[in-house]
């Protein structure tokens, strides 16, 4: 081989070389970042399960809600029948009261 064509595969040989190690290194930044998307996959359906669970309590707590609401109003008109009743009940006895005093 003449001198001059030797020094062009030399140099051929170096460029190649250096793009197989830029290919590696390439090749393992790629898998470094598919590990980070399946990482953040991961994370991401987590956070979804947790966003979901927080609903689902949120929904119960409303249920709840509701139901002490719908207890309080029944305990309010209960209140108010005994208030009724005991009106009529302290009416009675001023009435029986008078009636006795009246003899």
């Amino acid at each position: 081989m003449k001198q001059p064509i030797a020094k062009l595969v030399i140099k051929d040989l170096i460029s190649g070389d250096g793009a197989k190690l830029e290919l590696l290194s390439i090749q393992e930044l790629l898998k470094l970042e598919q590990k980070k998307v399946i990482l953040k996959d991961s994370v991401i359906g987590k956070l979804d399960t947790k966003v979901l669970n927080l609903e689902n309590i949120i929904l119960k707590k409303d249920e709840q809600f509701s139901l002490e609401a719908e207890k309080s109003k029944q305990l309010e008109k209960e209140l108010k029948g005994n208030e009724e009743k005991l009106s009529c009940i302290k009416l009675e006895l001023i009435l029986e009261q008078e009636h006795y005093s009246f003899y």
